[in-house]
């Protein structure tokens, strides 16, 4: 009801509403973000004018470091003095520790890098410099994907702020639907196998090898469930709207290499990496030592903006080698393959190739789940510890967290999860075929979801609330 040219108004007030509601005086971050990397565009785009260079160069390093400065103050303050307690310790000096407390600001990570991407982009000439403070604001805000992503560039997003948006019934249904699905990926399957997650990895000694493999198996369902039914909440809601976000996942579980694997997971993270700090690095333009350091340090400086624990960076680094010697072995592996005469297209060897991918991104998301470095070793462990196939048929399995009811329950939905991931693998549109449909099969299809949700959802009584894993990063 409100028109084209006052639209945008009224998403910035919901948009910083929408933000204010979790903690109201971490807004001005935000708003400090948004004014440090438009009034850079705008210098900027002056120093282009003129045909300074050096001035270019000052204002765009000027917007990453005091961004970054804000970034790393309070999300890394307490980690970077509590390492250098311990190092100054063991050299028998004493520090002396912080006395208040950082709170970390929800989805800082995101805004701040989708924030620098319009400075860089400006940089390069690849986006005009927005002059209305206010729709720039929008754009470093925008409720839908503020908090979780996915990151969005300036070249997507934030031209789409400018364009006309009218209501359509169908985008709006299809919009609707998809969050639909995302939020039974979050509470009918994510929030569930949480449960059981979350007892495992909490007492751990108390488990065998394979119960702890299973719970390890369900963390890497859960953080697909839970990060991937945000992204597409999200992308649901801004197609309600009129705006179209990026995809963010694309059944990376099906990968045949960590390569292909970074290239399905997260995409808005890992193309920034790309676009901003690998290819500025060299990439693999300056020799393959050149590369492979490179890529390390991408996997490096990834694991640090998951979170300020060394599980992250270890995360980080087993992900960055895992590429590296994949890298290096691929020459031997092939000349194994043609000695052998294994067929490459067969789907046998592209089988063996993704399995072997799952379970090395599962081995990797042991420390990412894991509090501490000695939890994940301990973790690794007892998985090796002792392994009793008898867990299967006894019943203990349904002693995790998790009864039976409940177990099956949560089999089943990722049953139709990877169902609905192969179709997609596949090329196939499920929300078009589904939109296509007659009147009767189509709100058959709705009230399946939402009764699912309701019915099998895991909320209410009983249970705490769960947020989005990746409120924390």
């Amino acid at each position: 009801m409100i028109p084209h040219k006052f639209r945008y108004l009224w998403l910035l007030l919901a948009s910083y509403y929408f933000y204010m509601c979790w903690n109201p005086k971490y807004a001005l971050l935000i708003a400090t973000s948004t004014m440090i990397t438009y009034t850079s565009g705008i210098l900027i785009a002056r120093a282009v004018k003129k045909g300074s260079v050096i001035k270019k160069r000052l204002w765009v390093a000027v917007s990453f470091i005091s961004n970054l400065s804000i970034l790393f103050f309070f999300k890394y303050f307490d980690f970077a003095i509590a390492n250098l307690n311990i190092v100054f310790n063991k050299l028998g000096v004493s520090l002396i520790q912080p006395t208040f407390d950082v709170v970390l600001p929800v989805g800082i990570s995101f805004y701040t890098f989708q924030a620098l991407s319009y400075t860089m982009d400006v940089y390069r000439g690849e986006i005009y410099v927005e002059r209305n403070l206010l729709k720039y604001a929008l754009f470093v805000s925008f409720f839908p994907q503020l908090v979780a992503g996915p990151i969005e560039r300036s070249k997507n997003l934030l031209v789409q702020i400018n364009e006309r948006h009218f209501f359509d019934y169908k985008r709006v249904k299809s919009g609707l639907l998809l969050m639909l699905w995302g939020l039974f990926l979050k509470l009918v399957i994510a929030d569930r196998v949480a449960i059981l997650v979350n007892q495992v990895y909490g007492q751990y000694t108390y488990y065998l090898g394979l119960q702890v493999v299973v719970a390890t198996l369900f963390f890497g369902i859960q953080i697909y469930c839970d990060f991937n039914s945000y992204s597409l909440i999200a992308k649901g809601a801004a197609e309600v709207m009129g705006f179209r976000l990026m995809d963010n996942f694309k059944q990376p579980y099906f990968s045949r290499s960590i390569k292909e694997f970074w290239q399905r997971w997260h995409i808005s993270l890992s193309t920034w990496f790309r676009d901003y700090l690998y290819i500025p690095l060299g990439g693999n333009k300056k020799g393959t030592f050149r590369k492979y350091v490179n890529i390390m340090i991408v996997f490096l400086v990834s694991g640090l903006w998951h979170g300020a624990n060394w599980t992250f960076v270890m995360w980080g680094v087993l992900h960055g080698a895992f590429q590296i010697i994949g890298q290096m072995l691929c020459p031997i592996k092939n000349a194994i393959t043609d000695l052998l005469g294994i067929n490459r297209k067969k789907f046998s060897y592209k089988l063996g190739q993704g399995i072997l991918t799952f379970l090395l991104v599962n081995f990797a998301w042991i420390f990412f789940r894991a509090p501490c470095l000695d939890d994940a070793f301990g973790v690794i462990h007892q998985i090796f510890l002792k392994w009793n196939p008898i867990v299967f048929v006894d019943g203990t399995l349904w002693q995790l967290g998790l009864n039976q009811k409940n177990f099956v329950l949560a089999l089943g939905a990722i049953f139709i999860m990877i169902l609905m991931s192969i179709a997609e693998y596949h090329g196939v549109d499920w929300r078009k075929k589904v939109l296509e449909q007659g009147f009767l099969f189509r709100w058959s299809v709705y009230l399946l979801l939402i009764f699912s949700i309701v019915i099998f959802g895991v909320y209410g009584p009983g249970y705490s609330e769960s947020q989005f894993l990746y409120f924390q990063f």
